[in-house]
């Protein structure tokens, strides 16, 4: 037997000792798990035979599940046999058996909202508005949305009956379900000055392939600039997400990185194919719902100073979920890693693990942001979502708007126009007159539409503290006359607010009579996000500045602390 000297010892001996803790603390872990499912296990059986009153054995396990893996991140969830469907279409597919309506749920009624385009609800003159009373025989007053959206879905192929109230009138009708297969993306076309625009709603099955082929098509007419639309994308499958990178981009390129806490978990994604528009000038529009998937292909292209991103920051989702399937059919979502964009950083907004002492979540601090730097060597920042190059204000409803959508009097009022009058001039073009504003203003006269401003809250404060500080008797004048001229001013917030409000009931008309693509064309004319988009793809002096740093279009400060780009006006 061969003989260690005292060198081979020294050396050795190291290994050992952290061999011999790895494996201390490997079975330390094993009895800890072991030790506490016997303990929840014991629990969960004393629970059951023991509770004063019935127990619902598999809501109580499903609370307890639930309660575990909310102390985790919101991402990693539980999903039981009964909702695997649901789930594979939410986050997988975009396929499943239905007539093709979207649903709301008002004050205990069932109203469809929307009837999607070229499916069974619309051919069979299903409209938005109309109130579903029952189907197949089943009323649905005292139901609950999923129930209903239970009873709309089934087999290809199969009969459903609906029994809706339209304008006080009763209407039956017999609906064949069909495959409804939702597109990733929801529009695409040529649009001013020779840009091509594709609208991406979400990263599931075949969205590449959908990007793909709606690239192909803009070729055609050889734009001068492409705009890929992915705001309120709310993401998907990574894998999808980079080959919609590599559709800009050369093959052999990192897209992105996951990083886990398994080696097996870390895995660089890389473009292998040649792109098909490698050298087209490019716009990504984001905004603050673009999350995940739509993250990696914004921060991705912009890191790489492929790509022009504008708009709103985004929302700031850098983790990575795997599906594991459990018993009984049922899987859970895994939070297993977290990704890193070809610079390095991670944009993940909120630290689930470094809870504040009450459990609630923090933003990422300020003095943690880093810099990263492009390709080109522009500068770049993790913990708080993708920047964009130009940053584009959010469109902010003034109180009067948000009301009259809240309570759906826009909705309605949209519903009540398309009785009246069987067609409207096209999307692009469609506007409201002078007069049809007016009769919408008289529609609302017997409406509850009071809501509260700030002023007016601030003025019930001022009031509050003026009691409390015994000094309202010498204000009362004054602040009577405040309140006075504030009432009168919100009075006429019908008027001052009539453009926006005008463009608002626009939008709800044209969706009655040209669907989803209607509201998205009726829309382009108010969006400052692409006009912006046109004028830096109008403008190869201004892309090129942009993309290299240069100029007005260099950062200023860290995100969070003073964060600009010049608009370069």
């Amino acid at each position: 037997m061969p003989r260690l000297n005292s060198s081979t010892k020294k050396i050795l001996l190291p290994v050992l000792i952290i061999t011999g803790i790895l494996s201390f603390s490997f079975r330390e872990d094993l009895f800890q798990a072991s030790k506490n499912l016997d303990i929840f296990s014991s629990l969960y059986k004393e629970l059951n035979i023991s509770y004063v009153d019935e127990v619902n054995s598999s809501q109580l396990m499903e609370t307890g599940i639930s309660a575990m893996l909310n102390s985790l991140d919101p991402y990693t969830e539980f999903v039981p046999e009964s909702e695997i469907e649901d789930y594979k279409m939410k986050y997988v597919s975009t396929q499943y058996g239905g007539i093709g309506t979207l649903t709301l749920s008002r004050e205990g009624r069932f109203i469809i909202s929307e009837t999607l385009e070229g499916f069974p609800a619309q051919k069979a003159d299903l409209r938005a508005g109309d109130e579903i009373l029952e189907i197949n025989g089943i009323p649905l007053k005292g139901k609950k949305y999923d129930q209903v959206s239970q009873l709309l879905k089934g087999s290809k192929n199969t009969a459903v009956k609906l029994t809706v109230k339209r304008y006080g009138e009763t209407i039956t009708k017999s609906i064949n379900r069909e495959e409804i297969s939702q597109p990733n993306v929801s529009y695409s076309g040529m649009m001013n000055n020779n840009v091509g625009y594709i609208k991406l709603d979400k990263f599931l099955e075949n969205s590449a392939k959908e990007v793909q082929d709606a690239l192909v098509n803009l070729q055609k007419n050889n734009p001068s600039g492409i705009i890929i639309d992915l705001r309120s994308n709310g993401g998907g499958i990574l894998q999808e997400a980079v080959k919609i990178v590599n559709l800009f981009v050369d093959p052999n390129v990192t897209v992105v990185t996951q990083k886990g806490k398994n080696k097996e978990k870390t895995i660089p994604y890389k473009t292998y194919n040649q792109p098909l528009a490698p050298n087209t000038p490019l716009v990504v529009l984001i905004n603050n719902r673009a999350a995940s998937a739509s993250e990696i292909v914004a921060g991705s292209l912009q890191d790489l100073d492929r790509a022009v991103i504008i708009g709103q920051r985004s929302y700031g989702k850098g983790l990575v979920q795997q599906t594991f399937n459990l018993p009984y059919n049922s899987l859970v979502k895994v939070t297993v890693a977290k990704y890193y964009t070809p610079s390095g950083r991670c944009i993940q907004a909120l630290d689930y693990t470094h809870r504040s002492v009450d459990g609630t979540v923090e933003k990422v601090a300020d003095s943690l942001i880093t810099e990263y730097k492009t390709k080109g060597n522009r500068s770049v920042y993790d913990g708080s979502g993708i920047y964009p190059d130009i940053a584009i204000p959010a469109v902010k409803l003034s109180p009067i708007s948000q009301t009259l959508m809240s309570r759906y009097y826009i909705f309605d009022y949209a519903t009540l126009y398309r009785k009246q009058k069987p067609s409207i001039a096209d999307p692009k073009t469609f506007k409201l007159t002078d007069a049809e504003y007016a009769e919408f203003v008289n529609y609302l006269s017997d409406k509850d539409y009071n809501y509260s401003t700030r002023t007016e809250r601030l003025l019930n404060d001022l009031k509050v503290e003026a009691e409390k500080e015994k000094k309202l008797t010498e204000i009362k004048a004054e602040y009577d006359a405040l309140k006075n001229k504030v009432s009168v001013s919100k009075k006429n917030d019908l008027s001052q607010f009539k453009e926006e409000i005008r463009r608002l009931l626009e939008n709800e008309i044209v969706t009655r009579y040209y669907f989803q693509k209607g509201r998205l064309e009726n829309g382009f004319r108010y969006d400052e996000d692409l006009k912006s988009a046109f004028n830096v793809l109008d403008n190869k002096a201004t892309l090129s500045a942009i993309l290299q740093g240069s100029g007005s279009y260099k950062s200023i400060g860290k995100p969070g602390s003073g964060f600009s780009a010049n608009a370069g006006k």
